[in-house]
Order: structure tokens, then C-alpha cells, then sequence
């Protein structure tokens, strides 16, 4: 019977039947496109509803679709019930610290700047604040910033030079006859005289020398700054954290290599405010 319909309604059964998988394309795409809508407009509800207990739920529904917050956990992800938290949003380049529905602080911040940065080895970073929950693990006043890599590849591509890495007991000579080395916690220039002279540095003015920036050794004071991370943090693990900067001309902008930036009053009053374990949601 089945062959008899084909064959005398061949037409039609197959209008039908490719009218039936049309159907079922367009239920996929639109089940797919509802959850990516509910997701947004729970994350929605999570920040300016302060339902934030939604979150891990949401996460679930959702799956991996490209909105999906990629958590990064530092502890359990309880919802912070009715302990103050943190919320930052990346597109608005603002922070709040709440505790139930009221509002104890906010300001404007900036974030990561999503720009990308490849050196001459293929080894890639790109600057993004990390969306999720993560915690405040720890606070400092004066932070000291140890520069990454990254940073001195970003200002040897600025200032067209090479890339040197200074390693201890090595030594690195210099256009007026001095060499560079490593003595105790301290880069210094030695000359032929015997002298011996510590070198200061500063984001923006590392060491160079012979069209190279050097790269100083992990643990010596030259890969120290100071006043780059403002004069408050709260670690928030990964070398992410919510700090001042001294470059306030950038708060309200996507601006930063991952971490959050406040100006420096800002961020003095939250770390007067904000305990050790506060949940921080980033979305």
C-alpha cells in the first residue's frame, strides 16, 4: 500500500515529507534561539532583579550556548543568601555591591580590553576579564605588581625593540661598556671600575639595552611596580583582581588585561566594605 501511495501520489508524499523535515529544522533553531533568550533575560533578572541564586540554574539550562558564563569557581557555588556580594557587568563597565536587594556601593570600572597580543615564539594572550562567579580570597594595600610576560612583550612591540631574558649569572653588555646582571634581588649595571650600580624601573621605562628590553628574573625588585595596581586589592585568585589603577583616565572603558580597575578612592572604600570570601559574579 505504502509503495502505491508513492507511486500514484509520488508528488505529494514527497512535498509532505520534506514539508515535515522543514518543520522539525525550524522547531530546532527556534528551541535554540528561546533558550539563548531566556539565558539572556535570566542574567538580566540576576543583576538588576538580584536573583542570583538563578545563576548556576541557568548555566545548566542553557548548556554552551555563546552567552553561557564560563564560571570560574574558587569555592562551592552556594548563592550568597543574605551576605553582601559583588556583581560586575563587562558591557557596562560597572560594579555593584549589594546584599539582598539594596544597593551598598557602586561605581564605574573598566575591564578587559579584549585585544589580542601574539609574540614572535606564537605564544597568544588576549586580555578578557573572566566571566563567572569567582571569590575574593585575599586584600592587600599597596600592591606590588609583578609584570607578567605578556607585559614585556606588549612594550617591546611598542617601543620596536628586541626581547632579551635576563637570567642570574648572566650578563648583558651595554653601549657605555657596563653589563647587566644579577646581584642578590637587584638588576645592576657593573663597570670596568668596579662600580656597581642598582637600576630603577617603572611601567613604561623597563631596561634596555643593545635595541633590546630586558627582561628581569622573577623575584628581583626591578620586576616589582609599584602604584600600577593603585592603592588597594582583592585577589580574586588566577592573578585577577578588583584594584585602583593610576591611570583613572580609563575607568568606564574596556581597558584593562583582565582584571577590574576602580579609581583609587573607589576601591578604598570597597575594600573597607568587602570581607575575605565575598562572592564576585562577572557576567
Amino acid at each position: 500500500m505504502a509503495f502505491e501511495f508513492f507511486r500514484h501520489g509520488g508528488r505529494i508524499a514527497w512535498g509532505l515529507i520534506l514539508g515535515v523535515i522543514v518543520l522539525a529544522g525550524l522547531s530546532v533553531l527556534l528551541v535554540t534561539h528561546t533558550a539563548e533568550a531566556r539565558y539572556e533575560r535570566d542574567v538580566t533578572r540576576m543583576v538588576f532583579n538580584h536573583t542570583l541564586e538563578t545563576l548556576e540554574d541557568v548555566k545548566k539550562a542553557v548548556g554552551a550556548s555563546s552567552d553561557t558564563l564560563e564560571a570560574v569557581m574558587a569555592t562551592s557555588a552556594e548563592s550568597p543568601g543574605d551576605r553582601p556580594y559583588i556583581v560586575v557587568s563587562i558591557e557596562d563597565n560597572r560594579l555593584w555591591y549589594k546584599q539582598g536587594n539594596t544597593t551598598l556601593f557602586t561605581t564605574r570600572v573598566a575591564t578587559g580590553s579584549g585585544k589580542e597580543l601574539v609574540n614572535e615564539g606564537g605564544v597568544h594572550w588576549k586580555f578578557e576579564t573572566p566571566r563567572g562567579r569567582l571569590v575574593v580570597q585575599g586584600k592587600e594595600q599597596d600592591p606590588i605588581w609583578v609584570p607578567p610576560d605578556w607585559h614585556f612583550v606588549e612594550m617591546a612591540k611598542k617601543k620596536n625593540l628586541g626581547l632579551v631574558r635576563l637570567q642570574r649569572g648572566q650578563g648583558v653588555p651595554t653601549e657605555d661598556g657596563g653589563t647587566l646582571t644579577v646581584e642578590g634581588n637587584d638588576v645592576v649595571k657593573k663597570y670596568p671600575d668596579g662600580s656597581i650600580v642598582p637600576l630603577e624601573v617603572q611601567e613604561g621605562h623597563e631596561i634596555s639595552a643593545g635595541g633590546n628590553l630586558i627582561i628581569p628574573p622573577y623575584g628581583t625588585n626591578q620586576r616589582k611596580y609599584k602604584g600600577v595596581l593603585g592603592t588597594y586589592r582583592l585577589n580574586l585568585g588566577d592573578g585577577y583582581g578588583i584594584h585602583g589603577t593610576d591611570t583613572p583616565s580609563s575607568i568606564g572603558r574596556s581597558a584593562s588585561h583582565g582584571c577590574v580597575r576602580l579609581r583609587n578612592e573607589d576601591i578604598e572604600t570597597l575594600y573597607r566594605m568587602v570581607p575575605i570570601g565575598t562572592s564576585v559574579y562577572i557576567y
